[in-house]
């Protein structure tokens, strides 16, 4: 990384977090009471504290803060005193105002997770229900859900490492939504997770709507390398990967998909799994990609790919529009009040979609290692709704390997991942993927070094 500067500094909330009780505070206020949620919190709030500087390398950006500590002191208030942080993160002395709410968001969320869900009672994470209840209780103490408020949220998915003339058409997309009173939701980073968000902020201010929301949805293993931009207005950080994209589907009125690298595969896969699950055959999520016209290419593979190895049925479940934002706009608008009559038949809340169903192999976490990303199986041979848990799961390892700081490291340490599935499918996989390196979509900075090999299984 490149100009590094330290200091030091002390910060409080100015409203809000003063509710947290002095037992929650003590959960990271107390060096021995929870060691592992120490160093979560230390993590995630390194990585606010480094908002604005362009490195998606998890492990070089906590290489290069080793020396930085974070304490909470629970009296009178909730206080954090940062020492060694990133001093981009303040001006003249002083915390920047964005990044110190989100620096509070990650303390509101994490210790939610050392309290709430570890060891809980009420909670057993490995029930599907009680995994959604969780959901639910983490975005309603982040206050982003509004019961008084009509649908339009839009989910907006895409790349951190995209072009100038994608990052512009996204950032159009979204200044069209906000004409529209529509509100973003990304995964919080940089690239098509900000257009969208600067654009719909132009919209919204020219309609004189303060009320705005621009949410990011991260976990703490990606917002290192994926820091929240500075559009967002509410952070929320989930426990795992699995617990952010069911968030962003029960949050979400309409899906929006821009060109992206193996991130943005890993959540169309999650997302058209749901869809194709029978149970859901009478809910409406709408599905929208869409990109400018040098990116007629990309969605051309990723179709060709997403039929091949789910059939032609999955085109049913989106809708692709080239080259034209206005009309993106107007689709998005349209479909969101489809989901909207969806869910007033229903009885459905507008604001938590409780009647989707999520496969319960959705849910699961996977953890990535060696093994078992080897133990993956991608062969067209399994029903639909299995193969698509098994390549979800082959894009989050190598998301793991390109930017998570513990991929990175393992990576380092055994070399990269193994993938192996029958001929024709290794080979569209193998394909899809040079493709993504080439266009420059796997890396912000620097050439791209494999985290996978791809060998087609032994006949």
């Amino acid at each position: 990384m490149k100009d590094i500067a330290k200091t030091n500094g002390e910060v409080t909330p100015r409203h809000g977090l003063e509710l947290l009780s002095q037992h929650e505070l003590s959960v990271l206020s107390n060096p021995s009471t929870d060691p592992a949620l120490q160093d979560l919190f230390r993590c995630c709030a390194l990585a606010v504290l480094n908002t604005g500087n362009t490195c998606d390398n998890a492990a070089e950006i906590f290489e290069a803060y080793n020396d930085f500590s974070i304490e909470v002191s629970g009296t009178p208030g909730p206080r954090l005193i940062v020492v060694n942080a990133p001093a981009s993160a303040f001006i003249d002395g002083r915390m920047i105002e964005g990044i110190r709410q989100h620096l509070f968001s990650v303390l509101r969320d994490v210790v939610y997770i050392g309290t709430a869900t570890k060891g809980s009672t009420h909670y057993s994470l490995s029930d599907g229900q009680d995994m959604s209840n969780v959901i639910f209780q983490i975005l309603k103490q982040a206050h982003v859900m509004d019961p008084r408020m009509e649908p339009n949220l839009a989910v907006c998915w895409g790349g951190h490492s995209i072009s100038r003339t994608e990052y512009d058409y996204s950032k159009e997309v979204g200044y069209h939504l906000g004409l529209r009173g529509i509100d973003i939701c990304t995964g919080c980073g940089p690239g098509a997770m900000k257009g969208p968000m600067k654009g719909a902020a132009v919209g919204h201010a020219k309609q004189r709507n303060a009320n705005a929301r621009h949410i990011g949805l991260t976990e703490p293993g990606i917002i290192a390398a994926e820091p929240p931009n500075p559009v967002v207005t509410h952070l929320v950080i989930l426990p795992d990967i699995e617990k952010r994209l069911e968030a962003f589907l029960r949050l979400g009125h309409c899906m929006v998909v821009f060109p992206g690298g193996v991130g943005t595969l890993e959540e169309i896969l999650y997302l058209m799994g749901v869809l194709l699950d029978p149970a859901n055959a009478g809910q409406c999520l709408p599905v929208v990609f869409t990109g400018p016209e040098s990116s007629v290419g990309y969605f051309s593979r990723l179709d060709r790919f997403l039929v091949f190895c789910l059939g032609a049925h999955v085109r049913e479940k989106y809708t692709i529009i080239i080259g034209n934002p206005v009309g993106a706009g107007v689709a998005i608008s349209r479909r969101m009040e489809d989901a909207r009559d969806r869910r007033r038949i229903d009885n459905n809340s507008y604001y938590f979609n409780w009647m989707l169903k999520i496969p319960e192999a959705h849910q699961q976490p996977f953890t990535v290692t060696h093994e078992s990303v080897a133990g993956l199986r991608l062969t067209r041979s399994l029903p639909v709704h299995e193969l698509v848990v098994e390549l979800r799961k082959a894009f989050s390892a190598i998301v793991t390997g390109n930017v998570k700081d513990h991929g990175i490291r393992t990576i380092r340490k055994n070399g990269p991942f193994q993938l192996t599935g029958e001929l024709d499918l290794a080979q569209a996989l193998d394909e899809l993927l040079i493709a993504l390196a080439t266009e420059g979509r796997m890396k912000l900075e620097g050439e791209y070094q494999p985290c996978y090999t791809i060998t087609p299984a032994a006949t």
